[in-house]
């Protein structure tokens, strides 16, 4: 490792693109030098993420080169950390920064590692933390699997690049659950007026589709729409030819057409097209389901907290 290791604090926009192509370069399979490059730009560009504290995060640089990232997702007391392969003795440092200066309320902090993040792993032990909890999410293995379930009667494949945002918007909304706390309609409604938190949910939702993120690749999307019109499940998919990784997010089906298949015919559709792009890997999440269609591999988790 260099003795010229600098930091800085991130930037959003100046420092995206070098964050993300060095999340690309360390990228492994099982997620041992950190996430994968998708899962930071999808939460700097979501509504749902409490930008407030980005100032916080750091960057480790040799040179030019980033060696280290340290950053917070949802919710913001919960550290991640991407670390360059042989520069593992700037472990220690970086959680010391993590401990002491990231954001951290009450006893809230936690540290997110995966299990190959062995130097990190060591450093949170020796300073007190212990695993809390565990969650496994599902991935699946493109040369040991197969996802090949159709499309249900009755609903169609809406090309992304001609998608109504409005419909969309709905369809983020209801598949989600908000519907449950306020209907979308109320919600549209209420955003011609002064209530922010309408219009940040309302907006937030149509800021993804009108302006994506740089890296984002939505052509790769998967919508399905039902036989009104109207869109009954939505697939996103950013895929990385550098690492061949196809990351789903997010996946959703509105209430009343769940349970009829449309969530796997869309994994199964990014599968038929991706395959023949190289991929490798296909993130899911930690529902049951996705091992019930035949995700065959799975992410470790580890949240660590003191006491």
């Amino acid at each position: 490792m260099s003795v010229n290791i600098t930091t800085k604090q991130f930037q959003p926009l100046t420092d995206e693109g070098r964050v993300w192509d060095f999340m690309t370069e360390v990228y492994a399979e099982d997620w041992s030098n950190g996430v994968p490059a998708p899962f930071f730009e999808y939460a700097i560009a979501s509504a749902w993420l409490d930008k407030n504290y980005l100032f916080m995060d750091r960057v480790w640089l040799d040179g030019d080169r980033v060696v280290a990232f340290a950053f917070y997702e949802n919710p913001c007391t919960d550290v991640f950390i991407n670390l360059r392969p042989d520069y593992e003795a700037l472990a220690d440092e970086i959680v010391e920064y993590g401990e002491t200066q990231m954001p951290g309320f009450g006893g809230e902090k936690a540290f997110v590692l995966f299990p190959g993040q062995a130097a990190l792993i060591d450093a949170v032990q020796r300073r007190g933390y212990a695993i809390a909890h565990e969650e496994v999410d599902h991935a699946f293995d493109f040369e040991a699997g197969n996802l090949d379930f159709p499309l249900p009667q009755g609903f169609h494949v809406i090309d992304p690049q001609s998608c109504e945002p409005e419909k969309l918007a709905r369809c983020f909304w209801r598949g989600f659950g908000n519907d449950e706390r306020e209907p979308f309609e109320n919600w549209a409604e209420r955003v011609t007026g002064d209530d922010w938190t309408a219009q940040r949910s309302y907006y937030g939702v149509l800021g993804e589709t009108l302006a994506p993120p740089p890296h984002s690749t939505y052509d790769h999307n998967v919508i399905i729409a039902d036989g009104t019109g109207e869109y009954a499940c939505f697939s996103g998919m950013w895929w990385v030819p550098e690492n061949r990784l196809a990351y789903m997010e997010p996946l959703c089906t509105v209430p009343e057409h769940r349970g009829k298949g449309l969530a796997a015919a869309a994994l199964s559709m990014h599968v038929r097209r991706l395959r023949p792009l190289g991929a490798r890997r296909m993130t899911g999440g930690g529902s049951p389901f996705y091992a019930h269609i035949g995700y065959n591999r799975e992410i470790h988790w580890l949240h660590w907290r003191k006491g």
